[in-house]
């Protein structure tokens, strides 16, 4: 996916554009820690400050829109990056700032997590943002919704079967989207369902359902791996089939860590430790 040779001494640089989660689950700091578990150097832009343990969000400090945009062209003025990973992107005008900043690369892979509600239930993007990132979608490589996510980008119901995750799959091809990745785990069947859509083409990615509460940044760790691998993968499909196999880990691990009192985090570092 990059043309640039990587090697375990010349690891793939990983940009991801997010929001901070102090309790150390997801955003940057989950994200980093998947980049480093997987062999890729990462790098960080931050859009918006959360107070948030793994109880909740008690409140939302957005970066202004014109600092999310210099943080990012004064990163890829120095740093070559292989791949990009976007996360929380809170308001419409941090969309567009984003949007604008990573015209110039045309041909760096852009993995979106297209953020709207945390694990614990606290709202992360604006009512108004909804229609800035459906205009986004065109731009991106790869868009990784939820279920309830893939609900909101398309004004549908959630879908809790596949039928109707398949039909939201096409309708977010139909808004730009080049591929998407719905993600299952809302269904909380006896597997975990990734539906994989790119052009008429459709794979299932399956893994055995995880019984733990502990899946707080489930979603930032995935995207965060496909971005992490994709730079060496023959394919983006490829590095996903292998952040869902890894992240598999990542979750059957996470009630060793026992951190907080609401729903833990994922262990990221779990084949390291």
């Amino acid at each position: 996916m990059s043309s640039r040779t990587t090697t375990p001494t010349h690891p793939p640089a990983v940009l991801t554009i997010a929001g901070s989660d102090p309790s150390g689950g997801a955003g940057i700091q989950g994200d980093l820690k998947t980049f480093t578990a997987l062999g890729a150097y990462g790098t960080a832009v931050i859009t918006a400050l959360t107070a948030q343990a793994t109880t909740g969000v008690s409140g939302v400090h957005e970066v202004p829109a014109d600092f999310v945009a210099e943080q990012i062209h004064t990163l890829l003025g120095d740093v070559r990056i292989d791949a990009v990973k976007i996360g929380m992107l809170a308001t419409a005008e941090i969309i567009g700032a984003v949007a604008s900043a990573l015209a110039p690369y045309p041909k760096v892979p852009i993995v979106l997590d297209p953020v709207m509600v945390s694990t614990s239930g606290s709202r992360l993007l604006d009512d108004d943002a909804t229609t800035a990132l459906r205009d986004f979608l065109p731009r991106v490589s790869l868009v990784t919704p939820n279920i309830p996510e893939a609900a909101a980008l398309t004004g549908t119901s959630p879908a809790l079967d596949l039928p109707g995750r398949r039909a939201q799959a096409a309708q977010l091809q139909q808004l730009g989207a080049a591929r998407v990745l719905i993600t299952g785990g809302h269904a909380k069947q006896a597997n975990a369902e990734d539906l994989w859509r790119e052009g008429e083409e459709e794979q299932l990615l399956v893994s055995a359902w995880v019984d733990s509460r502990n899946t707080h940044g489930t979603g930032c760790a995935l995207s965060s791996a496909i971005a992490a691998l994709c730079p060496r993968a023959p394919s983006l499909l490829e590095a996903a089939r292998e952040a869902k196999q890894w992240l598999h880990g990542a979750v059957s691990h996470a009630d060793e860590l026992r951190i907080g009192h609401g729903p833990g985090p994922v262990h990221h570092c779990h084949g390291l430790w």
